[in-house]
């Protein structure tokens, strides 16, 4: 599970899952704008860069710490 900032409504959903799908080894997100949290299914192991960079591409940001699994 990651903690997103900067998301308000399901536009941001949509934005952080479509970058989030084009990243390498990512299969799905499961995205909530209200609390920020998103759970991402994977095919194998991706780094936690590899995700922050599909956040930031879409104008948001991943909270830096622990990922809550």
């Amino acid at each position: 599970m990651l903690q997103i900032n900067g998301m308000t409504c399901s536009h941001c959903e949509r934005a952080l899952a479509a970058e989030l799908g084009r990243a390498p080894g990512v299969l799905d997100a499961e995205i909530d704008a209200i609390t920020g949290r998103v759970a991402v299914r994977v095919g194998g192991f991706v780094e936690r860069s590899v995700l922050a960079t599909a956040v930031a591409e879409a104008g948001y940001e991943l909270e830096s710490g622990d990922d809550d699994h």
